[in-house]
């Protein structure tokens, strides 16, 4: 629902005055060293007006989390990649409030997760995840779904592929969602968001299987 998200204080209304002058620097940027198809995706955008530039922008900051599977992840690319370092930076001027129960979306910004991530605490790692629109990481039961909220262990499969021992598959048989989580407790260097797009194999099994993914990466899978 786009008008619950707008509400949260993260989603102020964007200040085109700012934020144009340094989106058509970035459309340049784009068709000068993207790839073929998404360069010329961002040329055929830079010719459009600037009403249009204004409505992709703001659509997607209002309505960003909540992956609409039929509009697909590439026509979203350039106002996510533009937009994502600015929702970023508002985390850091939205205040929180302390966590008192376990959300599934992010207490910031009311988005979706992108990735669980688990990070080293005692003997094990307590799990967080990890906003697919402003980064924040907020803690999250280790069994639980984090679509549906099942939370039998016998319905919560993990698959981990032997290559990269780091990087799960957590899928859920109720909803038949899943979320790729980065395990730091098994490999402490590793960089979620990056490893995230390098798990293209994780990709094709939980497909294989029947699962699909919540919420895509910036590249769609």
């Amino acid at each position: 629902n786009p008008s619950s998200l707008s509400s949260t204080e993260l989603r102020v209304e964007l200040d085109f005055t700012v934020l144009l002058p340094y989106f058509r620097g970035y459309l340049s940027v784009i068709e000068n060293h993207a790839p073929p198809a998404l360069a010329e995706s961002a040329r055929q955008f830079a010719l459009l007006p600037t009403d249009s530039w204004i409505a992709s922008l703001e659509g997607y900051w209002q309505c960003a989390g909540v992956y609409d599977q039929q509009v697909g992840a590439f026509a979203q690319f350039l106002p996510r990649a533009f937009l994502q370092p600015y929702a970023e930076f508002r985390t850091e001027l939205t205040p929180r409030a302390p966590q008192v129960t376990t959300p599934r979306l992010c207490p910031l910004c009311g988005s979706r997760p992108l990735l669980g991530v688990l990070r080293p605490e005692g003997d094990g790692g307590k799990r967080f995840l990890l906003c697919s629109f402003c980064s924040q990481e907020w803690e999250f039961r280790r069994i639980l779904c984090s679509t549906c909220a099942e939370e039998a262990e016998g319905k919560l499969p993990v698959y981990i592929a032997e290559q990269s021992p780091h990087v799960r598959v957590e899928a859920c048989d109720t909803c038949k969602f899943y979320l790729r989580t980065i395990d730091l407790t098994k490999d402490g260097n590793a960089i979620p968001l990056v490893d995230d797009i390098a798990a293209i194999p994780h990709s094709l099994w939980a497909s294989e299987q029947g699962y699909s993914r919540l919420q895509p990466n910036l590249l769609g899978t």
